[in-house]
């Protein structure tokens, strides 16, 4: 039962009408003498329920690893010029990987002094992967056959020495970092696994990975045209997105802008983690491994179940009145949104009732690894008016929920269905906008109409690439959907953003807005 429950009481029963289900529920009286039936609804509307067992001690936050997954393949020789010359002095220029070794002494120093007892761990690939841990101890390289096993990695990593913390480490940590020398492969599917193996040992971990090429060698590998494998799996990166949200893990992807890493793929250990996905120049690394590290986990293992009475539904999701979602890992200003309809057979007796009851129940486990059940019930008026409708719209909410949806679709090949959604809303905020007198609104509706029209601009060329690229003849291959099959890395990462679209600014504003 909940807040919006009600029962009835007989002479030898409890008769209850389930409010979503529509099932009659019929208890003996004697059961609220054992205390297994409440006699009164739920006082309130937000409920907690803590589980008395947990699964293991409190874990302090300091204990948390960070894991540096860095490409040193030979493409991360490529220079670029960060000083222009002039008549007295050449230009001044530095490789990606010297850029990256730049910014990751800058995070180790800025952790020191922030973060001492935090624990960092450098892991780098090419055609090998090495483990350097902290630093202290003799590397453990991996190459050839491990790079394929993906049981002797996982097991490589859930059991790798515990790193000591930054202020005993920085030394010998940064020491390895300035050593690193660009050439080979890029095994990132191995470095990958072996990076979220070891990040597993402590929930609320995260793993960052650096990369400016596709994963050519080993597990997960992406190009078809590689000598070094076989043909691509397309279940790696969705089976180690599972692993490393099972176990607590954020992982963050970061791509150098100007190539093809194939970001679609990879980047969904980000998306389903609740990690970052950005492409970075030698410019902005710093601050976006900065910004990931920031990224805190609030909870783990989120499973969302969402209840609606009879007749309604989730259009793209589920046919039914309930819909389960697995949300993974939960950090600071993620917002999930969900679309419900009412079957056209039901429309004319939900016009007739006042209110309509919806109940969020979310499992998770806290950063203690507390196991909680919450609890929402709310009741949403009914209305018959579109005007009333129109005017009570969160359209920062709503927007948001467009933003998500659309991407969702894009990749999942419905590029078509996604552009209809963009355009709809487009036409909705026009019509809102003009019953919102105030400024300020209106400006907030035309920031989010012109984000909106560059994205769908954005969606038309990828529509376009996948039509050109695909003749009467062609197969797209099993690894890549056709969502996949022609999204370029920057197209993939606009995608990835409107997934993390949410409706609060940097400054508590409710306005739908993207990550940059």
């Amino acid at each position: 039962m909940s807040s919006a429950s009600s029962s009835e009481m007989h002479q030898k029963t409890i008769i209850w009408n389930c409010e979503f289900c529509g099932k009659e529920n019929v208890y003996p009286q004697t059961t609220l003498k054992g205390g297994r039936f409440a006699l009164r609804n739920p006082p309130g509307r937000d409920i907690l329920y803590l589980d008395d067992d947990e699964d293991t001690d409190y874990e302090n936050l300091d204990d948390l690893l960070i894991v540096l997954c860095v490409d040193i393949s030979g493409s991360m020789s490529v220079t670029s010029e960060i000083c222009p010359g002039n008549s007295t002095r050449s230009p001044t220029y530095i490789s990606r990987l010297q850029g990256v070794q730049e910014a990751l002494q800058m995070v180790l120093c800025s952790l020191q002094k922030t973060s001492p007892h935090r624990r960092v761990a450098l892991v780098t690939f090419n055609n090998e992967v090495t483990v350097y841990g902290d630093g202290t101890k003799v590397p453990l390289t991996l190459r050839d056959w491990a790079l394929m096993d993906y049981d002797y990695l996982k097991k490589e990593g859930e059991n790798y020495s515990t790193p000591h913390c930054i202020t005993e480490t920085i030394q010998p940590l940064t020491q390895k970092i300035k050593e690193l020398r660009e050439h080979g492969a890029t095994a990132l599917g191995p470095a990958a696994l072996i990076s979220v193996a070891m990040a597993s040992q402590f929930t609320g971990s995260k793993v960052i990975i650096c990369t400016d090429g596709q994963a050519n060698i080993g597990l997960g590998q992406l190009d078809q045209e590689s000598s070094y494998c076989p043909a691509p799996s397309p279940y790696f990166y969705n089976q180690l997105a599972h692993y490393a949200a099972e176990k607590g893990v954020i992982v963050s992807v970061m791509t150098f802008e100007g190539e093809d890493c194939r970001l679609a793929e990879v980047g969904r250990l980000a998306d389903h983690t609740g990690g970052r996905i950005n492409i970075v120049n030698i410019g902005t690394v710093a601050t976006e491994i900065q910004s990931a590290i920031a990224d805190s986990v609030l909870a783990t293992s989120v499973m969302a179940t969402l209840l609606a009475p009879d007749g309604i539904y989730f259009p793209y999701e589920e046919d039914n009145h309930r819909l389960v979602r697995e949300i993974g890992n939960v950090t600071d200003g993620v917002e999930i949104t969900f679309q419900f309809a009412v079957r056209p057979e039901k429309v004319e007796s939900f016009q007739q009732r006042d209110r309509v009851p919806f109940q969020l129940q979310l499992s998770f486990k806290t950063r203690d690894l507390q196991k909680v059940t919450r609890v929402i019930t709310q009741q949403k008026r009914v209305t018959t008016s579109s005007w009333v409708w129109a005017g009570s719209l969160n359209m920062s909410v709503l927007g948001v929920h467009c933003a998500q949806l659309c991407a969702r679709l894009t990749m999942e090949g419905r590029v078509h269905e996604a552009q209809r959604q963009l355009t709809a809303q487009q036409d909705l905020l026009k019509d809102i906008s003009q019953q919102k007198p105030s400024p300020k609104e209106e400006s907030i509706y035309g920031n989010w109409i012109s984000t909106m029209s560059m994205i769908c601009e954005d969606l038309t060329t990828v529509n376009q690439g996948i039509r050109d690229n695909k003749t009467e003849t062609d197969t797209i291959p099993a690894s890549r959907t056709p969502s996949t099959a022609s999204l370029s890395d920057a197209a993939a990462n606009v995608v990835y953003q409107m997934k993390r679209a949410k409706s609060v600014s940097g400054k508590g504003q409710r306005v739908a807005t993207l990550e940059q």
